[in-house]
């Protein structure tokens, strides 16, 4: 009972200090008062001083210094309310921040399943890259977020693109996996997504070369069953 009323107390003095805070702002500066404000908020996780703020007409994609917006940052620490919040109140899931990461690419490479389901009907810009030239399918493969995967395997995402190290999404779970069973399941959900096994990387080393050489033995035997070389 005390926890839930020392939360309350904590989300009425936010709401309290963040009017206070916008009423005592030129007109010139709140734009950009307002989408500090709505950083900070986005950064604790204070869904409701979110809502507050952008009903109180902070813009959702405000951006800092480095081109982040509050949306990038809820999906870097994982605000899923937040994020759905500021997804719902028209959010950009395809801009950039300086190191190229956006919303909808980092939620791939974080494993941010809900999010990317949420992202989806929002029209995921599938031509857009990160700083190693990948997509958000190839580094969710290499971090094995099996879920994320198969989620991003519904759209119309390039399974066979191939980033700037000459990688895969096939390749880059075979190179950078362990071979354990989420690698396993997702190079058979790539594959049976229609993914070539036969691309090699920059030497000329199939897949299917990489998971022998790395001792995958059950990576290897999914990638022969589907013709690979």
């Amino acid at each position: 009972m005390i926890s839930l009323i020392r939360r309350c107390f904590i989300g009425f003095l936010s709401g309290v200090l963040i009017a206070l805070a916008l009423l005592t702002l030129p007109a010139s500066a709140d734009a950009n008062a307002q989408g500090r404000l709505l950083f900070e908020a986005a950064a604790r996780g204070d869904v409701a001083a979110v809502r507050r703020l952008l009903s109180a007409g902070a813009p959702v994609d405000f951006r800092n210094s480095n081109g982040e917006t509050p949306l990038l940052l809820a999906v870097a620490e994982d605000r899923l309310d937040v994020a759905v919040a500021l997804i719902e109140a028209g959010a950009d899931i395809n801009l950039q921040a300086r190191n190229l990461d956006s919303p909808w690419l980092l939620a791939g490479a974080r494993g941010r399943t809900e999010m990317i389901r949420r992202m989806i009907p929002k029209g995921p810009n599938f031509a857009l890259r990160n700083r190693f030239g990948g997509s958000a399918l190839i580094p969710a493969c290499h971090y094995g977020h099996v879920a994320t995967v198969k989620l991003l395997l519904t759209t119309r995402i390039d399974v066979d693109h191939v980033n700037n190290l000459g990688w895969t999404c096939l390749l880059e779970l075979v190179i950078l996996g362990d071979g354990g069973p989420p690698y396993v399941e997702i190079a058979r959900a790539v594959l049976a997504a229609g993914a070539n096994p036969n691309i090699a990387d920059k030497e000329r080393v199939t897949p299917l070369g990489h998971a022998s050489k790395n001792g995958q033995k059950a990576v290897a035997k999914v990638i022969e069953a589907a013709g690979g070389k």
